[in-house]
């Protein structure tokens, strides 16, 4: 199984990105990969972000740096990066920073 799992959907020129990681940690070791691989599926028609986190019980500063910049490349006015499913362990993390004022946080 792959670590990342892209998938895009694009309706009158706007896309949808989803991604889910199929990792437990989304750490340093794991950040390059997952910023290669979004690279290679971001265009200029993205304008939201899915990211699963069901199966993230970890995340350090590498994953939070990359989380921030999968939102820089929103443009301003576009939705923030939705977080679906995160577990506590990583809601903790993000709330002590206060990115869930930066990041939308769901559960399905």
């Amino acid at each position: 199984m792959q670590k990342y799992q892209f998938s895009k959907k694009t309706d009158n020129k706007k896309s949808n990105l989803r991604v889910k990681i199929n990792e437990s940690k989304f750490d340093a070791a794991g950040v390059g990969e997952f910023k290669e691989e979004l690279d290679n599926v971001w265009d200029d028609t993205v304008v939201s972000v899915t990211i699963d986190f069901k199966a993230v019980e970890f995340i350090d500063s590498s994953g939070i740096g990359a989380l921030l910049s999968v939102q820089k490349r929103l443009k301003n006015g576009f939705e923030p990066v939705t977080l679906l499913d995160a577990r506590t362990s990583v809601l903790s993390v993000i709330e002590l920073l206060r990115l869930h004022r930066i990041f939308s946080i769901k559960n399905s």
